[in-house]
């Protein structure tokens, strides 16, 4: 499966960004579905995932300010990020995978299949 993230871009600090990953090329509904995100200098991070279950698994540092969605029909996964922090400054992800078992899900190590990362840049 190809996949194409979008929707970063330049927000002040408690303001919101709502981010898309499209998908081309497999059975969307059967894929497990993450975000991560990379900021300069620091690994990866797990940010929220959908398992291949159907639910959905966040980060401590975005419960209750992230929302992670997505629609088969259109072979696309959404993260509607808001209160935005300058610290969720970073390049974020989206990933998939048809095998990866829960316990595997925040380690992207595991994630099988890669968009190429949008850049959202929060100021204080």
């Amino acid at each position: 499966v190809q996949l194409q993230a979008s929707g970063g871009g330049l927000v002040q600090a408690g303001g919101s960004l709502r981010l898309s990953c499209a998908a081309s090329g497999g059975t969307f509904s059967r894929y497990a579905m993450g975000w991560f995100r990379q900021a300069p200098g620091k690994e990866r991070e797990f940010v929220a995932a959908y398992n291949l279950s159907g639910n959905k698994i966040w980060s401590d540092s975005v419960k209750g300010r992230f929302t992670i969605s997505r629609e088969n029909a259109r072979n696309t996964a959404y993260l509607q990020m808001n209160s935005l922090k300058p610290e969720d400054t970073a390049v974020y992800y989206c990933a998939a995978d048809r095998r990866i078992i829960t316990g595997a899900l925040r380690n992207y190590v595991h994630w099988d299949y890669w968009g190429q990362g949008t850049q959202v840049t929060v100021s204080s």
